[in-house]
This record gives C-alpha cells, sequence and structure tokens, in this order.
C-alpha cells in the first residue's frame, strides 16, 4: 500500500475542481464541496499548510478518487 501524497488545501481543492466538483458553502474554515453525481466531500482550507495524509485519505475517499490519479 503507498503513502499518501502530501498535498496542501490548494492543490486538493485544484484536484477536485478539475473533476468537476463545485464548491457549495464554507462554514469556517471548511469548505464543503459537491459532485453533479452526489458526492460531496469537506476541505478544512488553511491555504499552504500540508493536511495530514490521514486526512488527504479520507478527502480522496469521500471523492471516490483514486490516489494513483493524481
Amino acid at each position: 500500500m503507498a503513502k499518501p501524497p502530501r498535498l496542501t488545501a490548494k492543490e486538493i481543492i485544484a484536484l477536485l475542481r478539475e473533476r468537476g466538483f463545485v464548491e457549495a458553502r464554507q462554514t469556517g474554515s471548511h469548505k464543503v464541496f459537491y459532485h453533479p453525481d452526489g458526492r460531496r466531500t469537506v476541505v478544512p482550507s488553511h491555504g499552504n499548510k500540508i493536511l495530514h495524509p490521514k486526512l488527504t485519505k479520507n478527502i480522496f475517499k469521500e471523492a471516490r478518487i483514486e490516489e494513483t490519479d493524481i
């Protein structure tokens, strides 16, 4: 099993937008993204801070994006 990539919130948001996700709302520093097919995920937007690998893995799992597709 490969390690999850070390990405910032900005990089994850860019990947989500490339795959058709749209920002629906924001509460504090948490941005909620929806996909037209019903998928949803939340990204804590802390700018250029690298997110914890477990959090990155969870975001990709919710968005149904394979880590190998990045």
